[in-house]
């Protein structure tokens, strides 16, 4: 197994490997950036995303579920109460101390059958008291990614839409998986916005 570079990250992305004889595979980024972008329209610094070295930094939507225990409602992940959330849209979202949002990537991702990704956290959040969670970008998977956000401080903090926020590294395995999430019907394949827990 190695870790894909930028160079190989941007051929399943925009080059010409994603056809497969007569049948064309869509890319596996979508949308993709070619290099890091670190200064938003309006020309102001932001936390940026787009292919690094060996990965992709991604951005976080708009929209966010806000964990709040407000009703009190046990937590169960094989029958999760959606009322332990409460929904949230715009530029800027404030994460309660101690608490955590789940947000989307604008990405949309296509794992080649070869492919996995791992998740990791951006250092300015980290730095901050931000932890990014995510499970692994499974081989054969598509949609897109649901992150938590978990401020771990006793203050509120801000968690920037349409920013950098985590960081994948690409693995290509030495020999493709026989089973692959899309053969055996992954529960969260195709998502899309903030999927919940799907016991």
């Amino acid at each position: 197994m190695s870790i894909l570079s930028d160079k190989q990250i941007r051929e399943l992305c925009v080059g010409t490997s994603f056809y497969d004889g007569d049948k064309k595979t869509p890319p596996m980024i979508t949308p993709y950036s070619t290099g890091q972008v670190r200064i938003n329209h309006k020309g102001e610094r932001i936390l940026s995303w787009g292919q690094g070295s060996y990965g992709y930094d991604v951005r976080v939507a708009n929209k966010f579920k806000i964990f709040t225990n407000i009703n009190t409602t046990v937590i169960d992940p094989l029958a999760f109460d959606d009322k332990n959330y409460v929904d949230f849209e715009g530029d800027c979202v404030i994460i309660p101390p101690n608490s955590f949002v789940l947000a989307s990537t604008i990405e949309y991702f296509n794992i080649p059958a070869d492919v996995t990704g791992i998740v990791l956290g951006k250092s300015t959040l980290a730095r901050c008291g931000c932890s990014c969670l995510a499970t692994p970008l499974e081989a054969g998977w598509s949609g897109e990614l649901v992150l938590e956000f978990a401020n771990t401080t006793p203050l509120p903090m801000k968690l920037y839409a349409n920013q950098g926020c985590a960081q994948i590294l690409f693995f290509k395995g030495d020999v493709p998986c026989e089973m692959s999430y899309a053969s055996r019907n992954g529960k969260y394949q195709n998502q899309t916005g903030i999927t919940l827990p799907r016991g």
